[in-house]
């Protein structure tokens, strides 16, 4: 890199000033952010995106799955642009940094390049992946997992929200269905900032976490049915009561988890009781459970083990029992090039850091597949994220966005060393 490009840093100031401005595109009372996959209110902060990315002198790509390309020309349009991004939904009680960090740095990046006057070798990009959290649309990470071959785009248009919408429906009606097919966009390489939604690095003093892997992960839909009855005439004896065999199942999901610690996690995330009336006895349930762990073997075994687990039960309640796995998501290694930039940013700007490997989930595991790719994530108060009151710190932000812009320009230095050779 130019010394001019060694010693540049993005606006601090600038940016945290605009994750405060997105902020207000869907804020809740305690200060957190509900901004739902192709709702109205993700529709304004795309159109917002839109906008900024075009007065920083961008051309604007917005594909089938709705994913927005925003790009910064480079000297040689032959090379495949370098991207950055993640997403700008939110849970139903989301908070202000969760992947929108992640955007809104790499909107800062193209202010701070135009600013300096840095024209770099390949173009680059600032992506904004659609419904990423797929907390209205399962399975997550839905766009990106189109535009890496995970799934196909019927799949994705057909999956339905809770109401019965269908996700192709709601982006038709939003006008965020592009013409441009999803994945037919090469990348020289991605890049993802995010908070670490973990305890980790705050609790050890680090800056930056260098992540080189993203765990495995599964999902499941679970639907249970006994029989509604009376709560004041059916006997103990006689009921075949959906919701406390689901309670019994909750239990041995938690068990699961706690068998396969350290690194495994079980999680029931969402329960729907029928016909959900205080003197019926439930007769159906629905759940979810997800599982997670860096290793496919373990993720397996576990798989198995609830499988076994709740058959026995549903049989003991005399309930019927559908277990569906809706997603499966492979470990992730990251590209070592990409890492090795990441790592060389921390230690060139004197930041804390260290190896991480992600616990969530992150539209990144899926580019991986088709592109060089890594991770950077920076501190959030106590771990706690996908919750209003989720915090990060300005500076940890702008350190986050730093390693970003030097990570990214050497990887463009690297592509420019390889088009004179």
């Amino acid at each position: 890199m130019s010394q001019k490009a060694t010693n540049l840093r993005i606006n601090a100031e600038r940016l945290w000033e605009t994750i405060m401005e997105t902020a207000q595109i869907g804020a809740t009372a305690k200060g957190g952010v509900r901004r739902l996959t192709l709702s109205d209110l993700d529709r304004r902060v795309r159109d917002w995106f839109v906008d900024a990315c075009k007065k920083a002198g961008c051309s604007i790509t917005v594909d089938d799955m709705g994913n927005i390309f925003a790009r910064r020309a480079g000297k040689n349009p032959n090379l495949a642009p370098i991207a950055v991004g993640s997403h700008l939904d939110t849970q139903p009680s989301g908070g202000k940094f969760d992947g929108i960090i992640g955007v809104l740095s790499g909107l800062e990046l193209l202010r701070t390049l135009n600013e300096a006057g840095i024209e770099t070798e390949a173009p680059i990009e600032v992506i904004d992946w659609t419904n990423e959290e797929g907390s209205r649309f399962a399975p997550a990470m839905l766009a990106s997992g189109v535009f890496a071959g995970k799934f196909s785009r019927e799949y994705a248009y057909a999956r339905a929200d809770r109401d019965g919408k269908s996700f192709g429906e709601e982006l038709e009606r939003i006008g965020y269905r592009g013409e441009a097919p999803c994945g037919a966009h090469p990348l020289s390489a991605f890049f993802e900032l995010h908070i670490e939604q973990g305890p980790i690095l705050e609790a050890e003093g680090k800056v930056i976490g260098v992540v080189t892997d993203v765990q495995g992960m599964r999902w499941y839909e679970v639907t249970v049915e006994g029989e509604d009855c009376h709560a004041g005439t059916t006997p103990m004896p006689m009921r075949k009561d959906a919701l406390l065999a689901s309670a019994r199942m909750i239990t041995a999901i938690n068990a699961v988890g706690r068998r396969h610690a350290p690194h495994a996690v079980t999680t029931v995330g969402l329960i729907e009781a029928q016909p959900n009336s205080r003197n019926v006895i439930p007769g159906k349930t629905f759940f979810t459970i997800d599982i997670r762990h860096p290793h496919d073997a373990v993720l397996a075994t576990m798989e198995d083990e609830i499988t076994r687990e709740l058959e026995a039960i549903a049989a003991a309640c005399g309930v019927s029992l559908a277990l569906e796995r809706v997603w499966n998501s492979p470990p992730v290694p990251f590209a070592k090039e990409c890492v090795d930039a990441v790592r060389e940013a921390a230690r060139d700007l004197g930041l804390p850091s260290r190896e991480i490997i992600s616990g969530a989930g992150h539209d990144a595991a899926y580019v991986a597949a088709v592109a060089p790719t890594a991770m950077i994530f920076v501190p959030c108060e106590r771990g706690i994220s996908h919750n209003e009151l989720e915090k990060a710190e300005p500076e940890h932000v702008a350190a986050g966005a730093d390693v970003l812009l030097r990570a990214v320009l050497a990887t463009d230095a690297r592509l420019a060393e390889g088009v004179r050779a």
